[in-house]
C-alpha cells in the first residue's frame, strides 16, 4: 500500500447538514454526481471527490489497490475534520465504500453502494484494459465501449448531448490513472468483507447493467447483514443519472431513516 494522496474534491450543501461523501466510477470525475447535487444538496452536505489518477487528483505511479484508494478517502476525511460520514459510491466508488465500511467502520454511518460489485473477474480482462490505455497513452480507445455500458441506448438517443459529455469525460481520464484503477479492480475480492459490514446499507442497481448486473447486486445484498436491494429499469451502469429522481429518493430515504 502506498501513502495516501490529497484528493481533489468539491463541497456543496449546508455547512451544518449531515455529510455524504460520493465516490465515483472508474473513468469519471466529481461531475458524474451532478443529478445528486440537484436532488440532495438542500438537506445534505455533499463531498464529491476525484479518485486518484482521475480528474483533478494526482496521478501516482501504479498499480493501485483498493486499500490505496480507500486510504485516500480516509485522508480526505481527516483533512476535512470529518469523523463519521454517510458514503455513497458507484462502481469503483461502491467498491471503495465496501472497503471503508469493512476496514474503517467507525468512519461510516450509512452506506449506499450503486451499480457495483465485490468481485469482477476475470482479472486478465482488467489487465488487458490497463495495457490498452497505457499503450495508447490515452483512454480514447475504450471510451465508446465504456460510455455504451453507462446508459441505455434509448437514453443515448434521447439525450445525445449528455451521452457525448459522458464519453468525453471517459476519454479525458489520464491513461496511467485509469490503468492503475483497472489493476485495483482486477485484483479485488471483497466478498469476505461483506459479512463484516455493520453500517446500514442500500444496494442500488440497474436491471440492464452489463458491467455489474443484478446478480452482483444480489450477491452484495445477501452478503451484507440487513442490506436493502433496489433495482431500477431502464438503467445501466450509471443508473444514478438515468434514473436520478428514483435514485435520489432512495438515497434520501435510506439516509434519513433512524438507525
Amino acid at each position: 500500500m502506498s501513502g495516501p494522496i490529497a484528493l481533489n474534491h468539491v463541497i456543496d450543501g449546508p455547512e451544518d447538514a449531515p455529510v455524504i461523501v460520493f465516490g465515483p466510477s472508474i473513468g469519471a470525475t466529481v461531475e458524474m454526481w451532478r443529478p445528486q447535487v440537484v436532488g440532495l444538496a438542500d438537506r445534505f452536505r455533499l463531498v464529491r471527490y476525484d479518485t486518484r489518477g482521475h480528474g483533478g487528483s494526482p496521478v501516482p505511479d501504479g498499480p493501485y489497490s483498493l486499500a490505496d484508494i480507500g486510504g485516500d478517502v480516509l485522508a480526505l476525511l481527516d483533512t476535512l475534520g470529518l469523523d463519521r460520514v454517510h458514503f455513497c459510491g458507484l462502481s469503483l466508488g461502491g467498491m471503495t465504500g465496501i472497503w471503508l465500511a469493512a476496514n474503517a467502520p467507525e468512519r461510516i454511518n450509512r452506506l449506499v453502494v450503486c451499480c457495483s460489485s465485490p468481485h469482477m473477474p476475470p482479472a486478465e480482462g482488467w489487465r488487458d484494459r490497463a495495457a490498452t490505455v497505457r499503450a495508447a497513452g490515452s483512454t480514447e480507445p475504450i471510451a465508446d465501449a465504456t460510455a455504451g455500458r453507462w446508459v441505455t441506448p434509448e437514453f443515448a438517443t434521447r439525450d445525445p448531448e449528455t451521452f457525448a459529455w459522458m464519453r468525453a469525460m471517459i476519454a479525458s481520464a489520464p491513461a496511467a490513472g485509469y490503468a492503475g484503477c483497472c489493476e485495483a479492480i482486477g485484483a479485488m475480492d471483497l466478498r469476505p468483507d461483506l459479512p463484516r459490514i455493520a453500517a446500514p446499507t442500500l444496494i442500488f442497481g440497474g436491471e440492464q447493467d452489463p458491467a455489474a448486473p443484478p446478480s452482483h447486486q444480489q450477491l452484495m445484498a445477501d452478503g451484507i447483514p440487513g442490506a436493502r436491494l433496489e433495482l431500477v429499469s431502464p438503467g445501466q451502469h450509471l443508473a444514478t443519472w438515468e434514473q436520478s429522481d428514483t435514485a435520489n429518493a432512495l438515497i434520501r430515504d435510506h439516509l434519513e431513516t433512524s438507525a
